[in-house]
């Protein structure tokens, strides 16, 4: 998945997104939205994972990754830096490929979060793993050093005032988050010791009678979190901050409707905590753009009533002030954050929390840009879209809060006029009278002991069903409900209503109660015995199986728990007992006896009894084991009938603090659930009479207090009471800075002066001294100087702006600030000027014959007034006068038909406003038209046709001539004839482009021409519009049947298909056809042909090899096109499959090459697809030095100069999907071998001789060398071969015949030819003739030798691209001389496409098919012992 980076300032890169890896965990952010081909961000194939580990041992985190490039990877960790080389070692294992961190002897400090990352240029992927290292140590230096170190790290930030303060302000979701900013890091020690500042900030409000609730305590105290260990993480507290807030509304209302009059004020309580749990933004803020100095308001509805709300932007908290304005409406559910002045600083995303309800949105500040340099006066933006009434949405939403409110209280009475108790218990407290506690106990059999007693507490708790109403204020009284075995009524009657005291502290979510503690005499205390299913005693002090405690003569604060996990289950409301019961994990049955102290009173009318403090705190479960005493408490005091309690009157809503202005009025308003009921007034505990200062009304429920002038005084906490409710607010006079609304009126007035004169601003002010003012204009603050001047005193300031320029209009504002608050006021300076010169360069709109049309651009600034006429002047150029024209209406265009045929001429142009008349502006020089036509039009198109009209449109010449178009000349012709007829008349000229020509006959064809006009008279006919019958829309045609595909390659593949049958009056014939494709991974279809093909084949061209395409034929005609007929399947751009065999049959299996040369093998063959091709030299791939150049249906491997080494067998791999072949071809690459050694004769058979040779050197590094044996007869002139091809060192010569002279010679041999001879000695004697001896005449050989030369020379040849070459020459020499062909200087006797002969002399090159390679200089030579030649031509090539 992909998402757009968020942006908290200016970004690093254009575009990031960010992915989750296929590797749980890894987050990947890819810098480029699009990849280059083959490369890939990184990503880990194998992560670290989380250890556990002992002090002292070694730590390894191992980590694998992949990217290209290859990522680079680096390692840190969040509290501290891992520079310590000894402590902390990073490697790269290349064996494995793993990343490797090493944490050598780990101690407590390493204990920490790590995170890798690997980084390349396409992006990082990131991973984070812990280490937790069990620090085992019990010695108790050890402990010291980590005390001391724990005093040192919480220097910083516990001594300072401001972390304690933000800690115990804070939720507790951010405990971990303020630590995290000052520094803190023993986080447990930190939680502790906040308790004990929340206790201690809680005992010194009790000294003021309030004593509040600490929401850890409550939760404490909940059973649902017994047996918990108390480990802290942001998870678990924020499941304890919201645990109370999932409860049944109704169970809160039915318990809170049983505590009479003090109820209704913990009814309203708990409804606030049940509005600040469900609250909800009907209505998000939306994102909102504005330009830099315009103000940016943000808007939300709430589902419930709030009285304020937080805005954070940026990640901080908004205050109210002169930067951000936080209102919020009357009835609490609309609220509003304005940002006055924006900047570019204040981009970014703004916040709005409610409870735990959240919304989000951008503020995009826009860069201003203002051409003229002058800024924009500030104005508000709201957010973009559609707007909605915010105030309707209020009230809608208002109207059901009401009705959930009343649902509430109707539940609370459904439900308690239903119940009907079994039996009842009473508990009567007395006052400061000693009246004797009565408790009455449904268990006949109980027995025990019965005293005389002050006060009877009793408390009892069940996991099971049941309900406890809480004991509060006057006559308040409590129910205790046991389902499964009775149902008791307690009722507490207190007849010293001042014994109580009831207060509400600055958090919703609970009560504060306080109750009037008694001494005791020593008289014994009634007991009495509670029996619940399943039950835990849990006790934070002395633990006993007795389970006995002591009480302490000092007071007790009572929390009134909630306890919401079931409708049907409820926690104890007063804990007095120092054991709290809990369920057990046998569920058995368990009682609890508790003994008590019996005490003397001291002090009838004592303080407020107070229990341990510990008796609410438990750090673990303790389970009573069966061994526990059971004992009974006896019932004191009669049974009495349960009375069901009217939950009397309650606040819809309460009353909201509120900051009033001085001598202005403020009001407060709360409403009550009943029309009937009185309220009374106090403000700061007095009582509040209607008089000149207050106004006290009832309208109903509603009830409001309305201070009609506000002073000083009035600054305090007003409450207002009725039937035992009550509801309190701050009222907060303040003096801001303030208008006189007379003076503010005339200064927002904007001040219009002359330029050169003085600008003065003055206004008169109240509000709390000292006052700041400040005076800006454009946004820029004004500072005395020689043109500004300010004046201020206590209650008005004066602005005196002396000699004004144009250039100082714009924006003044003046902004008032003091203590209390600040305010600002607006108002306009505008300085008049003359104009500036009207703008050119002049647009000539019309220039023809009859005159010359042209436009300007208004003046830049027109001073401040708007221009009334322009001044025109007019020269004929090359004359020097100027004649006044004169004044035209302000519109800056100009027609002058005063103009002679082909004259230029040249204008000038002035402003005239009220304040004077502008500078000139000269036009350049503009000529007077000559007769020109215009050019012909587009061809006219046929939108539409029908049998008695035919509708046509065209475009408008792009040559008018030089003059305006006047009209249109329309003209038709039938089909077949010569005669054009003019549709309109001359005077009847066509103003638009377009006609609906009505003068045809049904079925007849016809074609179209249009001749535009200007003023010179008619131009040039445009070319004739396509033919078009006159006859009623076709239907469009059906779809292509038999759509298939006939042939494919790589770069096209072939449609054909059938025509669509023509049904009348359904579907008609169809004219012609559309071929589209898309790729297979593109939605959007491209069409191939961009006008209709008439044949039902097409060649799709154009494609992406191996790429897969749909395709699809539409058919169409005069009335639309049909229904696309699609293919099913997908076609793939390739050949049809074809095994690869080999094409050639002149390939050759052997190959001889000079050593030097360049060898060349080039291997035609046929396959699809593109197979794959690979070269092997014995088996092995061949090396690098060889050059393989590949193409769809031939390979050719390339030696440029070979070495002996290069002789062996290459063969070459051609394999598809289809199927594989191969061919291999002997290449052998020799010279001319060196001859044999010294040749020796030996006779061992008469007539015979043994010739003998050493081995050529050549014969170990060529096996094809042979020898061959040639002898010389002294009786003959010519030598003859006697033995060939022999392959070994000697030969035996037979047929000697004794008397004559032999020699020999041995020639070495190879397939590239033969070396020089060896010689060997002289074989044999001439007999000696005694008989007769001639003497012949001396003889001489005739020496036939010579050097080689070219008898007839090569000529220049040209041949055409594909035709044959034939190139031949003749040369002469003795002995034969050796022919070699080069091309370019490359030998070509080895290459396989040319064909050499020689044949007695005449020596020829073929080459059968001439390309563009062929081109180049070609060289014959010829070589023997006596010399060299060569000769040369160049081959050309025709295109």
């Amino acid at each position: 998945m992909w998402k757009r980076e968020k942006s908290t300032g200016s970004a690093a890169r254009p575009t990031a997104l960010k992915r989750r890896s296929k590797t749980p965990g890894v987050m990947i952010t890819q810098y480029e939205m699009n990849l280059p081909e083959g490369k890939s961000t990184p990503d880990f194939i194998s992560k670290p994972t989380p250890l556990t580990i002992d002090e002292g041992k070694l730590a390894v985190f191992k980590v694998m990754v992949k990217g290209d490039p290859k990522p680079e990877v680096s390692w840190k960790r969040a509290k501290g830096n891992i520079l310590d080389k000894k402590k902390f070692t990073s490697k790269y294992d290349e064996s494995t490929g793993e990343y490797i961190l090493e944490i050598h002897k780990v101690t407590g400090a390493e204990t920490d979060t790590y995170k890798c990352q690997a980084v390349n240029e396409y992006g990082k992927a990131v991973w984070t793993t812990t280490l937790t290292v069990n620090e085992a140590s019990t010695n108790p230096a050890d402990f010291r050093k980590l005390l001391r170190k724990s005093k040192v790290e919480r220097a910083d930030g516990e001594s300072d005032e401001k972390f304690w303060d933000a800690m115990l302000n804070a939720d507790r979701k951010d405990y971990e988050r303020i630590c995290s900013e000052f520094g803190v890091t023993d986080l447990h020690s930190i939680l502790k010791k906040l308790e004990e500042k929340k206790k201690e900030r809680a005992q010194n409000k009790c000294k003021d009678g309030v004593i509040p609730y600490d929401d850890d305590e409550i939760l404490k105290n909940d059973p649902r979190s017994t047996g918990r260990t108390k480990h802290f993480s942001a998870n678990s507290l924020m499941q304890n901050g919201t645990g109370l807030y999932e409860g049944d509304v109704e169970e809160i209302n039915l318990r809170n409707a049983g505590l009479n009059q003090t109820g209704a004020e913990e009814f309203n309580i708990l409804s606030e905590e049940y509005k600040l749990s469900n609250v909800d933004f009907v209505i998000k803020i939306q994102e909102t753009t504005a330009k830099e100095r315009e103000d940016a308001l943000f808007e939300c509805v709430l589902t419930h009533p709030l009285p304020k709300i937080t805005w954070m932007g940026k990640g901080s908290n908004l205050e109210d002030g002169e930067k951000y304005s936080i209102t919020v409406s009357d009835h609490k559910l609309i609220h509003r954050l304005l940002i006055r002045d924006c900047q570019q600083l204040d981009k970014g995303i703004y916040s709005a929390v409610a409870g735990i309800a959240t919304c989000s949105a951008w503020l995009v500040v826009e860069a201003e840009s203002n051409l003229a340099g002058k800024k924009i006066a500030r104005k508000t933006t709201l957010a973009g879209g559609a707007r909605i009434d915010l105030e309707k949405v209020a009230k809608e939403q208002q109207i059901k809060y009401r009705q959930e409110m009343e649902k509430i209280l109707a539940s609370v009475k459904a439900k308690h006029d239903g119940g009907q108790p079994k039996e009842k218990m009473a508990l009567t407290t007395g006052g400061g009278d000693g009246k004797k506690s009565e408790i009455s106990e449904p268990d006949k059999n109980a027995g025990g002991k019965k005293g005389k007693s002050d006060t009877a507490k009793a408390s009892a708790q069940r996991k099971g069903k049941t309900k406890t109403k809480n004991s509060k204020g006057d006559g308040t009284a409590s129910k205790l409900d046991v389902s499964g075995c009775v149902t008791k009524d307690v009722q507490l009657r207190v007849d010293d209503p001042n014994n109580k005291k009831h207060t509400k502290s600055g958090r919703v979510d609970f009560d504060k109660v306080t109750e009037s503690s008694e001494e005791y005499d020593d008289t014994d205390e009634p007991e009495m015995s509670a029996v619940s299913q399943d039950e835990t005693v849990k006790s934070n002090g002395n633990k006993s199986s007795a389970g006995s405690v002591k009480h302490r003569k000092k007071t007790k604060k009572v929390h009134w728990k909630e306890q919401t996990s079931d409708p049907n289950e409820l926690g104890s409301d007063s804990e007095p007992s120092e054991s709290d019961e809990d369920e057990d994990s046998t569920g058995q049955v368990k009682h609890i006896k508790r003994s008590k102290q019996r005490r003397k009173s001291k002090d009838a009318v004592g303080g407020k009894s107070k229990g341990p403090k510990d008796n609410c705190t438990c750090d673990e479960t303790e389970d009573v084991t069966d061994s526990s005493r059971h004992t009974k408490r006896k019932r004191q005091g009669p049974l009495i009938e349960d009375l069901v309690i009217d939950p009397g009157v309650q606040f819809i809503w309460g009353l909201s603090d509120v900051n009033a202005i001085i001598n202005e009025t403020a009001e407060l308003t709360c409403k009550l659930s009943s029309e009937d009921c009185e309220g009374v007034w106090f403000r700061d505990n007095k009582k509040i009479s209607p008089d000149d200062y207050f106004s006290i009304t009832k309208d109903g429920p509603i009830h409001k207090l309305v201070i009609i002038k506000c002073q000083d005084e009035h600054s305090g906490k007003y409450r207002f009471e009725a039937d035992g409710r009550k509801t309190e607010a701050m009222i907060n006079v303040k003096d801001p800075p303030r208008f006189d609304p007379e003076d503010l009126n005339d200064f927002t007035e904007p001040v219009i002066i002359k330029v050169g004169h003085n600008a003065i601003f003055k206004l008169h002010f109240v509000g709390f001294k000292p006052i700041k003012i400040k005076w800006y204009r454009e946004g820029e603050e004004l500072h005395e100087d020689t043109n500004t001047k300010i004046e201020n005193s206590e209650s008005h300031t004066r602005l005196l702006l002396s000699r004004c320029q144009r250039k100082d209009t714009g924006e003044i504002k003046i902004k008032l600030k003091n203590e209390h608050g600040f305010t600002e006021a607006v108002s306009q300076l505008i300085v008049l000027d003359k104009p500036t010169s009207p703008l050119g360069p002049a647009e000539v709109t019309e220039s023809s014959a009859a005159g010359i049309e042209f436009k300007w651009r208004p003046p830049k600034d027109d001073g401040g007034s708007p221009v009334i006429n322009y001044i025109m002047e007019r020269q004929q150029v090359g004359r020097n006068t100027w004649k006044k024209l004169g004044e035209i209406p302000g519109v800056p265009c100009y027609r002058d038909t005063d103009v002679d045929r082909g004259r230029k001429y040249c204008y000038r142009i002035r402003a005239v406003t009220a304040e004077g008349t502008s500078e000139v502006m000269e036009t350049d020089e503009m000529q007077a038209g000559t007769l020109a036509f215009p050019g012909p039009p587009a061809p006219p198109k046929v939108a539409s046709a029908f049998d008695d009209c035919i509708n046509l449109s065209w475009a408008a010449p792009s040559n008018t001539g030089g003059s305006r178009i006047l009209g249109y000349i329309l003209e038709k012709r039938k089909k077949g004839s010569n005669l054009w007829t003019v549709v309109n008349a001359m005077d009847e000229l066509i103003k638009e482009k377009k006609y609906a020509v009505k003068d045809v006959v049904e079925g007849m064809e016809y074609e179209f021409r249009v001749t535009a006009i200007n003023l010179s008279g008619p131009g040039e006919s445009s070319n004739p519009s396509e033919f078009v019958f006159a006859r009623d829309p076709k239907k469009p045609p059906g779809k292509v049947t038999g759509l298939k595909v006939t042939e494919t390659s790589y770069t096209h593949f072939v449609l054909t298909w059938t025509k669509p049958e023509e049904k009348p009056g359904i579907q008609d014939e169809a004219r012609g056809y559309f071929v589209e494709i898309r790729q297979a991974d593109c939605l959007e279809w491209s069409r191939c042909n961009s006008t209709p093909i008439i044949m039902t084949s097409y060649s799709v061209k154009g494609l992406k090899s191996m790429d897969m395409y749909w395709t699809r034929v539409i058919a169409t005609n005069d009335g639309g096109e049909s229904v696309p007929e699609e293919m099913s399947n997908y076609v793939l751009a390739m050949p049809s499959p074809v095994r690869p065999k080999f094409t050639s049959n002149k390939m050759k299996t052997f190959i001889v090459v000079r050593a030097g040369n360049s060898v060349r093998i080039t291997v035609n063959f046929e396959a699809s697809p593109r197979p794959d091709i690979m070269w092997l030299k014995d088996n092995v791939p061949v090396t690098k030095r060889v050059t393989i150049s590949n193409s769809d249906d031939s390979s050719q491997l390339l030696i440029p100069s070979s070495e002996r080494s290069d002789s062996g067998i290459y063969s070459i791999l051609v394999k598809n999907l289809v199927g594989q072949e191969t061919f291999s071809t002997e290449v052998r690459v020799t010279d001319d071998p060196k001859p044999p050694g010294p040749v020796e004769l030996e006779e061992n058979v008469p007539e015979t001789v043994t010739v003998i040779w050493q081995p050529s050197p050549d014969e170990k590094r060529d096996d094809r060398l042979h020898y061959t044996v040639s002898k010389l007869d002294s009786t003959k002139r010519t030598w003859s071969t006697v033995a060939d091809r022999l392959f070994n060192n000697k030969f035996t010569v037979c047929n000697i015949i004794h008397g004559r002279e032999y020699h020999f010679r041995v020639y070495a041999k190879n397939d590239m030819g033969i070396s020089a001879p060896s010689e060997s000695p002289t074989w044999g004697m001439e007999k000696k003739k005694t008989k007769f001896a001639i003497n012949l005449p001396t003889r001489r050989d005739c020496d036939l030798r010579c050097a080689p030369s070219f008898i007839v020379p090569l000529k220049l040849h040209s041949a055409p691209k594909g035709y044959e070459c034939h190139m031949s020459c003749a040369v002469k020499g003795n002995p034969a001389p050796r022919i070699t062909w080069y091309r370019n200087h490359v030998s070509l006797n080895t290459n396989t496409n040319y064909y050499i002969s020689n044949t007695c002399g005449v020596c020829s090159l073929l080459i059968l098919r001439v390309g563009p390679k062929d081109m180049g200089e070609y060289t014959i030579t010829a070589e023997n012992s006596l010399g060299r030649a060569q000769c040369s031509t160049v081959l050309s090539v025709q295109e």
